[in-house]
């Protein structure tokens, strides 16, 4: 049975792709849940209208995000920790303080865009972090931790 995704379904497909599933998968699963509808003639045009309507949007979109990655390529924040003498820091760094640094040199991302790699930074240093700034563009930024 084709149906039309109404959100992003995980190992299935994203918002308005059309997929095959079984019938039961479909009727009893993702129609109830609202993840879906069947896939009409009357859904699959009305489908392919809000893509078309969309797709500027997106385009738009996607040239905003490589214009701050471009700006954001040159950036690097620094991030205050109170550390020992041997460079090992109470507590540990994270996408939180990477955030605020960015928003506090103008740049707002949410944090959960924010991969830092590794779980934790414990120790003073230079590190990068990748910003996801759209699903296609990923920008890297240089920080550096010091000791306050």
């Amino acid at each position: 049975m084709d149906v039309i995704l109404k959100q992003d379904v995980e190992r299935l497909g994203a918002k308005n792709d059309i997929v095959t599933v079984k019938t039961g998968y479909a009727r009893n699963y993702l129609i109830p849940q609202g993840f879906a509808i069947a896939a009409t003639d009357s859904a699959r045009k009305v489908v392919t209208e809000t893509i078309r309507q969309q797709s500027h949007k997106a385009l738009k979109a996607l040239e905003d995000a490589k214009a701050v990655a471009e700006k954001m390529a040159g950036v690097s924040v620094k991030i205050g920790a109170k550390a020992g003498e041997s460079g090992k820091i109470f507590g540990s760094v994270n996408n939180i303080q990477v955030a605020e640094a960015l928003a506090a040199a103008g740049y707002e991302v949410e944090r959960k865009n924010i991969d830092l790699g590794t779980d934790t930074i414990r120790d003073l240093g230079s590190y990068t972090a990748k910003v996801k700034l759209h699903k296609e563009v990923v920008a890297e930024i240089a920080f550096e931790v010091v000791a306050e």
